[in-house]
């Protein structure tokens, strides 16, 4: 009988195991391991050459910057398009929920040749606001743009089926004791979607971090200015410098572990703390 206690509802836990952590070693831990393998080709003098090389430096700062700006604007009108779309019934609505999903499927070479032209100076864009001193192509903000564009369906589609399962009764409850919306929204429906919505925050950052289809056309691949850090990667790897372009991968890969790392706790934190009240 105490045996029988331990008995799982559902067998086979030693099996399903094995197989998820062989298939996570075969995707994952193994590629990953042969980028730091591969780094230690390089003695330390030439991999902290390669990594803190002016232009290497100016690659990071573009690429995670930008990331990280592209990470908070779809955080702020993802919520908002999940909110119009699970919270408000008007025509065309399945319509655009299926557009929210296009940047999935779209090619991000295609979305990068696209955005250039709009926003470029002969652009239907750029044609209307360079005249006015602002300069989208060919600039970081340019790049900010594509990052929105290829990461607002994280967002979206993380806080959207939240909201869904949120009861209405608790918002309705706190109106009626006299709160006001502003006050219900971030006493009492915030609070909800914050894990949510980190979670998306940080799969749109990570996404943002490493993308290149989308960028590389309307940044303009200025050195020091707008150049990325998987464009340089791509450039090292052209000129058979393997070493060190897996040393400029293994930098950019840490810093996002440790990013990453940083949001999933304080998801946690907010998990714990909402389970807690």
């Amino acid at each position: 009988m105490k045996g029988s206690k331990n008995r799982r509802v559902l067998p086979g836990f030693g099996l399903s195991l094995g197989f998820t952590l062989f298939y996570l070693s075969l995707i994952i831990l193994i590629p990953l391991a042969a980028i730091f393998f591969k780094t230690f080709e390089l003695t330390w003098a030439e991999f902290w050459s390669a990594i803190t090389n002016p232009r290497v430096l100016a690659s990071y700062r573009v690429s995670f910057s930008t990331a990280l700006w592209a990470g908070l604007i779809n955080a702020v009108f993802g919520l908002l398009v999940a909110w119009v779309l699970v919270r408000y019934k008007f025509p065309g609505k399945k319509i655009i929920d299926s557009l929210v999903d296009i940047p999935f499927a779209l090619p991000t070479a295609v979305a990068g040749i696209a955005l250039t032209t709009i926003y470029a100076k002969s652009g239907w864009v750029g044609s209307i606001i360079e005249p006015l001193g602002i300069k989208v192509a060919y600039t970081q903000i340019g790049i900010t743009i594509a990052l929105v564009f290829i990461g607002l369906p994280f967002v979206v589609r993380t806080v959207q089926p939240v909201l869904q399962d949120m009861e209405k009764e608790t918002e309705e409850a706190a109106a009626m004791l006299g709160s006001y919306r502003l006050r219900t929204f971030r006493k009492v429906i915030l609070p909800e979607l914050m894990p949510a919505l980190l979670t998306g925050f940080a799969l749109a950052f990570a996404r943002g971090i490493g993308e290149y289809g989308s960028v590389v056309f309307i940044s303009g691949n200025m050195p020091l200015k707008t150049e990325i850090a998987p464009l340089l990667i791509m450039t090292k790897l052209e000129q058979y410098d393997y070493a060190g372009a897996t040393a400029i991968a293994s930098v950019m890969l840490i810093v996002s572990f440790l990013m990453l790392l940083i949001i999933n706790l304080l998801q946690w934190r907010m998990n714990r703390r909402t389970i807690a009240d």
